[in-house]
């Protein structure tokens, strides 16, 4: 996979998609964070960085426990790829802080996600 205009002092970043109510990533997503991270020359040179989202359907304490098992199952993936978990920054932020309206359908679609970015680390 090319980045084409990434530098290295440029982030690298990748959002996961999931269905509502759903902490499953389907195998295009896995193979595509599979793909970023084997594209990342020297990956000890980024922090990595977690953030996830749900919409606002089902509640805030359902909400809550989804945005974890979101972080979760792409954490998963990672330390699938020989990454380090304690070296990966996780932020869940439920239903809180949306990018995106929660009034409509395509907000909420597009607020169901795990935002994965790979921060350059400047030496």
């Amino acid at each position: 996979m090319s980045y084409g205009g990434f530098s290295q002092t440029e982030p690298i970043k990748l959002s996961i998609f999931f269905g509502g109510g759903s902490y499953i990533i389907d195998e295009e997503q896995v193979q595509l964070i599979h793909q970023t991270v084997d594209s990342i020359a020297d990956i000890n040179k980024y922090q990595i960085t977690i953030y996830s989202h749900t919409d606002n359907v089902g509640g805030r304490e359902f909400n809550e426990w989804l945005s974890k098992m979101r972080s979760f199952s792409v954490l998963q993936q990672l330390v699938f790829k020989n990454i380090q978990e304690e070296l990966i920054i996780v932020k869940d932020f439920g239903q809180d802080d949306p990018l995106y309206t929660n009034r409509d359908h395509n907000g909420r679609i597009s607020n169901r996600r795990v935002d994965l970015i790979f921060w350059p680390v400047l030496l």
